[in-house]
């Protein structure tokens, strides 16, 4: 079965003013749908058409070579952006609760300390890539990945992850990356979070 692009679960303007509608509507309907229509593409023909896409992406080496490289970028943008899209809401901002926000808090020292730590990996991403906390089997890590490769390469499960490729905040934010992380936490969905931390953890 070929992988989609999933619908948004709010409106193109939703996360405005953090997030402006037409950057939402290129990133969903352009930017993904071209990672999918090349996944597609690469996997046509092969026993991993129809596998899972984490199985995918773990075994990126039984890939054949031919199609290794256009499998991992497009898989993990794939990944990528159907995670930025579930961790983002209209309701978004705020702080988190409970065993995250415990957990946050033995990890980094508080969710102001995280915070800083994810923006100062994605600042630092030289180029294009994302800024992450993930769960690494063991605890709470924040990682940076280059292009579009996901933690989920290494095992790891992402638990929220910042898009920094320039197309994610340029009409807004033109070369002002940092304003751009700042804002971001104003659309995080914690609960969202949350829920892949107990899934993870548990």
């Amino acid at each position: 079965m070929a992988f989609s692009v999933p619908d948004l679960a709010y409106p193109f303007d939703a996360l405005e003013p953090h997030i402006d509608a037409r950057t939402m509507e290129i990133h969903h309907d352009k930017h993904h749908a071209a990672y999918v229509t090349n996944l597609n593409a690469a996997l046509e023909g092969t026993p991993w058409a129809d596998r899972q896409l984490d199985e995918v992406l773990t075994n990126l080496d039984a890939i054949p070579e031919d199609k290794r490289m256009a499998v991992r970028n497009n898989g993990g943008g794939h990944a990528n952006h159907t995670l930025f899209w579930e961790i983002m809401g209209p309701n978004g901002g705020g702080e988190p609760s409970g065993a995250l926000a415990g957990a946050i808090s033995g990890a980094f020292g508080g969710v102001a300390e995280l915070k800083a730590a994810v923006n100062d990996a994605g600042v630092k991403r030289f180029g294009s890539g994302w800024t992450w906390l993930v769960w690494d089997g063991t605890g709470l890590v924040v990682k940076s990945t280059p292009n579009q490769d996901t933690p989920v390469m290494d095992g790891e499960v992402p638990l929220l992850g910042i898009d920094v490729w320039e197309h994610a905040y340029y009409l807004n934010y033109q070369n002002r990356r940092p304003d751009y992380l700042e804002a971001w936490w104003n659309v995080v969905d914690w609960s969202a979070v949350a829920t892949r931390f107990e899934s993870a953890s548990s």
